[in-house]
């Protein structure tokens, strides 16, 4: 029983993903013109959750060695997964171009740092501290909305439709609830992998803002939206965290 509740709420941060797509669908015909500061909320949010999110854990639990080489591989698979796209015709619902490139990439970033999330919820239930497990479920669901809507961003960009966008918001989360499931039943394992696994998702986020992110936010001739965009994205994340303690 015990089991299937935490695997229920590594489900239930998964779905609240997929809030995040709601914000760019209301915006509608309004999004083209609030374009760069939607990229500018993707850089910020992206940014944040990297280093209050995924670093600063990593460096509380592991050695600078562990962190090291997790930060080391986490960029060289982002750089080796963008030269493949480049190289490859890569098309969603018969759209193409540098947004879907982009989109494939945010969607594949978030997917794997949705695993080790997972393991710090089944991890938390493991402790059997009181509401320990309730409270990382709900700080890791309240920041999964805005990286849900960094998913959705990029999609509408390369005028994908809202469906998509919700299903592959939630998508990206899909791993928590079996991290959460598989850390709950091997708690001493998989806490030995979580400096490494938390840094390779910081390395592999960081250089998707670096290398794709931000030039699609400040290239598209809206500096200032890009910048304030920048703002409320990493502002809303230090919100989250300075809130729930992260």
């Amino acid at each position: 029983m015990d089991l299937l509740v935490v695997a229920l709420a590594g489900l239930g941060t998964a779905l609240a993903t997929g809030l995040g797509a709601l914000p760019v669908w209301w915006l509608g015909d309004r999004a083209e013109l609030l374009r760069p500061a939607l990229w500018g909320v993707t850089v910020g949010v992206m940014s944040v959750a990297s280093v209050v999110g995924l670093l600063e854990p990593a460096l509380d639990a592991g050695s600078a060695g562990e962190v090291g080489a997790g930060l080391a591989v986490g960029v060289a698979f982002l750089l080796a997964s963008r030269a493949l796209l480049e190289r490859r015709h890569v098309t969603i619902a018969g759209h193409d171009g540098p947004g879907v490139r982009t989109g494939v990439l945010v969607f594949g970033v978030l997917l794997v740092h949705s695993l080790p999330e997972g393991f710090a919820i089944g991890t938390a239930y493991a402790s059997e501290t009181a509401g320990l497990g309730l409270y990382v479920i709900l700080a890791i669901a309240l920041q999964n909305i805005p990286e849900g809507t960094s998913v959705a961003i990029p999609m509408d960009a390369a005028g994908i439709g809202r469906a998509r966008q919700f299903w592959a918001a939630v998508a990206t989360s899909v791993p928590q609830p079996v991290g959460a499931a598989v850390a709950y039943l091997l708690v001493a394992e998989i806490e030995a992998l979580l400096p490494f696994s938390f840094a390779f998702a910081a390395g592999a986020m960081l250089s998707l803002v670096a290398v794709e992110l931000a030039p699609q936010a400040f290239a598209r001739g809206g500096r200032r939206l890009a910048a304030a965009g920048t703002a409320l994205g990493a502002a809303t994340m230090v919100a989250l965290a300075l809130a729930f303690g992260v």
